[in-house]
């Protein structure tokens, strides 16, 4: 068995073991979160994971999230935008994005809350900077772009073969009432709609799903993978992670239809599975 497959049987029992513990002794989710970070934290240093590639690193500290229920919507709440942290329930994007900024955080030797919450603003929000509901990077296209400029991945679509992959993004502007905070401010849907206007300017590109099997090999653990979609609109509709078994590179997401974390399939079967899912962007995270 590779040392791989071992961890994803014995660390994840364990660490959702704990979580299990410390849940009974505090329903807070705050509190819980907080915990759990704790623990990344300190299983990544005993067992020798800050040594590692930041891809490397990502790959742990996802195994650790496996089992993770599935939940929507932890980034809204009352009151004013603010960086939202809740690792008791993760969706697509707040899996990989908790686990980069873990990552992030262990490689530059830093421990606190306060430091994660420091990470995933930088992340989360354009060019770094916490302001309203508008600044956060809400189409995945815009947070490739900003996140590249801050170097944090790089995009490696073209490299691997990617073709252009023009940008018409309206979704949000034209279905205000799914947005809590657009339909409390309706001045926002203007600043989101200028937003979306700008992103039809950028370079973006697409591994055809016909031809994903292909570049399997190219891709590698801890590579961040966002599935484009043809629903009108819309960039892209899923994201998740790369995780390496010699040459197949399975997926690692939060899993709506399985309602927790899982280590799926090969990233070729999963998005050839979806008829709306048209291919996929790369971005490897960088070096700390």
């Amino acid at each position: 068995m590779q040392r791989r497959s071992f961890l994803a049987l014995v660390a994840a029992p364990f660490f959702l073991q704990n979580l299990k513990r410390s849940r009974r002794k505090n329903s807070d989710p705050l509190a819980t979160s907080r915990y759990i970070y704790s623990q990344s934290v300190r299983r990544s240093h005993i067992d020798g994971w800050d040594k590692l590639p930041i891809g490397s690193l990502m790959g742990r500290i996802g195994e650790l999230f496996i089992g993770t229920p599935y939940v929507g919507g932890t980034l809204e709440g009352d009151g004013p935008e603010t960086c939202r942290i809740d690792l008791t329930g993760l969706d697509c994007v707040t899996f990989f994005e908790n686990v980069l900024c873990i990552s992030r955080v262990v490689k530059k030797k830093k421990t606190s809350w306060e430091d994660l919450v420091k990470e995933i603003t930088f992340t989360r929000y354009r060019s770094g900077a916490l302001g309203d509901y508008t600044t956060r990077l809400h189409y995945t296209s815009e947070w490739i772009e900003d996140n590249v400029t801050k170097k944090i991945v790089n995009d490696e679509t073209k490299d691997a073969g990617g073709e252009l992959f023009p940008i018409h993004v309206n979704f949000m502007s034209q279905n205000p009432q799914y947005y809590r905070p657009l339909t409390e401010d309706s001045s926002l849907i203007s600043r989101v709609a200028a937003t979306e206007r700008l992103l039809a300017t950028t370079t973006r590109y697409l591994i055809p799903k016909d031809r994903i099997a292909e570049i399997e090999h190219l891709l590698r653990t801890g590579d961040i993978v966002a599935i484009a979609t043809s629903k009108a609109g819309l960039d892209y509709a899923h994201t998740g992670m790369i995780v390496k078994e010699g040459d197949n590179a399975r997926l690692m997401h939060a899993s709506s239809q399985k309602k927790k974390v899982i280590l799926d399939v090969r990233i070729s079967e999963y998005v050839n599975s979806v008829k709306s899912h048209t291919g996929i962007s790369v971005l490897r995270p960088l070096e700390v």
